[in-house]
């Protein structure tokens, strides 16, 4: 059986009941796990590790007993939005290049304890809402920054990298971001959905 983690922030987390592994939440991670176990009974186990309001150096600082404890065989990261967030907010966030680093430092004791683990790098992303338009383009701007160091890190170590930004952009063209965000950060279900699709693409 393959055993898949998932890490990061408020959008990973989802609401999930931290009493019950077996409670993925209502976002992407409950619909990946619903759609994988259902076609391939038996082959998955999910373990969902998203904690609201993570930044990188606190996904980091969980790492041994949320992650590598677990001996997953497959492990998805998103993470990158309150490093931005926080930092607009209130001056608490994680710049770029320390992200890289920590991100990079996360990896190298990842792939260290665990050599055959597959990791998928999900690309943090941000639409205009209420919580991101008094501010919007500094937070695409900074977005940006750290879509490139998650993608360099990726690069770096050979994981492989899922853009999202893009995808929802692109989406936005169809419907307004307010469809699939509920504040230009938190997904709705559709914005789930939409990571969810990119997710499972590359897994199977």
């Amino acid at each position: 059986m393959i055993k898949f983690v998932f890490q990061g922030d408020s959008i990973t987390d989802a609401n999930r009941n931290r009493d019950d592994i077996n409670n993925y939440g209502y976002g992407y991670p409950n619909l990946v796990a619903s759609e994988l176990m259902c076609k391939y009974p038996g082959k998955y186990e999910f373990i969902n590790e998203g904690i609201s309001g993570d930044r990188i150096v606190d996904l980091y600082a969980r790492i041994k007993q949320d992650l590598i404890n677990h001996n997953p065989d497959y492990l998805s990261i998103l993470i990158g939005v309150n490093d931005v967030w926080h930092e607009l907010n209130e001056q608490n966030g994680v710049a770029a290049p320390k992200f890289e680093k920590v991100y990079s430092m996360l990896i190298e004791e990842i792939k260290e304890a665990l050599p055959n683990i597959k990791i998928f790098i999900l690309e943090p992303f941000v639409l205009k809402g209420s919580g991101t338009e008094r501010y919007f383009d500094e937070f695409l701007a900074d977005i940006k920054l750290h879509s490139q160091a998650a993608k360099n890190v990726a690069e770096k170590y050979g994981l492989t990298f899922i853009p999202l930004q893009e995808k929802f952009d692109e989406a936005s063209l169809l419907m307004p971001p307010t469809y699939w965000t509920a504040d230009g950060v938190h997904p709705t279900a559709a914005g789930h959905a939409l990571i969810k699709e990119e997710l499972v693409k590359n897994i199977i």
